[in-house]
């Protein structure tokens, strides 16, 4: 997990302008729109028309193969549109963490997870599975709560909970769909919440193993690395300057308008400038 998280790093930081910025203010906004023709569709064929199905993707109408994302996942417009606040606000959140690329390799993925496990379903089984994206939408809410697991947000609007809780509770709904579909024998549509974590553990699991960690483990060794290292810098007194960024190498001495930060999750005392504190291959 460890050299995939940071292969991506590394991509992601040679290749900056892969991925597509704002992407889940697309897919939300998309999403609203096929919602409100859904409601002004008189025929009662339009979702028809998005559904992932394999049989007549190979027939031609390859549209399915990225219309299926943007299947409505509530028929309430309340509960839809709180929902579609959520992923929207979540999303938005990952990107500025990662980057629009880590953003964009980590959805895509998870598309193509889903896609794969369709056309495997229908070749294997002769079966077209119903994939709507609310399991891969939701395994965005296990990204959010390794990055920022105290974050508190407003359940209902009205009552305080941290993300890492309301993770937990995801986590449960995952287990229970799984649960009640082997009990039930559809073991196909089992798979469906194995294929939205997947995507998460490969992704993100290197940083879900190192918040595991124990918390005096965790703090201690990186506290130490940093001061040892915080001491070497301040002992090099003939420095012209005092922030200088570890990926582009500007000063605070040739850009004193810049704004330079220190990043929490590298080990050591690396300096960022602002455009690279949320864009870099973090030191390990």
């Amino acid at each position: 997990m460890k050299a995939l998280s940071r292969a991506i790093d590394k991509f992601c930081q040679k290749h900056r302008r892969f991925g597509i910025p704002g992407l889940m203010r697309y897919i939300v906004f998309a999403s609203a729109a096929v919602f409100i023709a859904h409601m002004m569709d008189t025929s009662g064929n339009f979702l028809a028309l998005l559904r992932f199905d394999p049989s007549l993707i190979m027939r031609g109408q390859i549209w399915r193969i990225v219309t299926w994302i943007l299947f409505p996942i509530d028929f309430s417009p309340i509960f839809l549109a709180i929902s579609l606040y959520f992923y929207y606000m979540i999303g938005t959140t990952l990107e500025r963490e990662w980057g629009a690329s880590k953003f964009t390799i980590y959805y895509i993925f998870g598309v193509l997870l889903h896609i794969i496990y369709g056309f495997i379903t229908w070749f294997a089984l002769g079966w077209t599975p119903f994939i709507i994206p609310s399991f891969l939408n939701l395994s965005m809410f296990f990204a959010f709560a390794v990055l920022f697991p105290d974050h508190r947000i407003l359940l209902l609007f009205i009552i305080p909970v941290k993300i890492k809780w309301l993770a937990l509770a995801n986590a449960a709904f995952f287990v229970y769909t799984i649960t009640v579909n082997l009990l039930a024998g559809r073991f196909m549509p089992a798979l469906l919440p194995v294929i939205a974590t997947l995507n998460f553990l490969l992704i993100c699991g290197y940083d879900l193993l190192l918040l595991l960690r124990p918390i005096k483990a965790r703090t201690s060794t990186k506290a130490i690395k940093f001061k040892k290292a915080a001491r070497k810098v301040q002992r090099e007194d003939s420095r012209p300057y005092r922030h200088k960024c570890a990926v582009c190498g500007k000063t605070d001495t040739d850009n004193p308008g810049l704004e330079f930060r220190y990043c929490s999750r590298c080990e050591g005392y690396h300096c960022f400038c602002i455009d690279h504190i949320n864009n870099h291959v973090h030191f390990k």
